[in-house]
């Protein structure tokens, strides 16, 4: 089960808005949650995207946005973070902002959990395992452990 551990806004948008793992995503209500400041900013963004092509209308939206501000996560400021980021954005091949999280569990020991396929993949092709990154549907098995 997990206690603590770093989400990214492909989690945390699954708390609002229903879509597949979003029940996975809930499950987390217990554990301590961490996230670089730029979560809120990325879940406004898909948010903004819901409402653009009519899946949430504007107070839907708004509604929601409030509904993840109100969320018990510890923020860590990205400036704190951009420097390992940038090194594993580097090292990955990948986006720094993704890299922010990334970052934020190596610095505090945490498994990132994530829904993003892209990044879990971009980590499966690095040699070292640090820090640990789980699959939303990886909870399935850590509920059963």
């Amino acid at each position: 089960m997990i206690r603590a551990a770093v989400v990214d806004a492909s989690v945390a948008i699954k708390w609002v808005v229903q879509e597949p793992g979003s029940d996975l995503a809930r499950t987390l209500a217990g554990a301590a949650l961490e996230a670089p400041d730029l979560i809120f900013t990325e879940c406004a963004n898909i948010l903004w995207k819901k409402a653009r092509i009519g899946d949430l209308d504007k107070g839907e939206a708004e509604a929601r946005l409030e509904a993840l501000l109100r969320a018990p996560v510890r923020l860590a400021l990205d400036r704190d973070l951009l420097k390992p980021a940038l090194h594993l954005a580097v090292e990955l091949g990948h986006p720094v902002y993704d890299c922010l999280y990334l970052a934020l569990a190596q610095v505090r020991n945490l498994p990132l959990v994530t829904a993003d396929n892209r990044l879990i993949l971009a980590m499966k092709r690095r040699h070292r395992e640090t820090p640990r990154v789980l699959a939303l549907a990886e909870l399935r098995h850590e509920f059963h452990q």
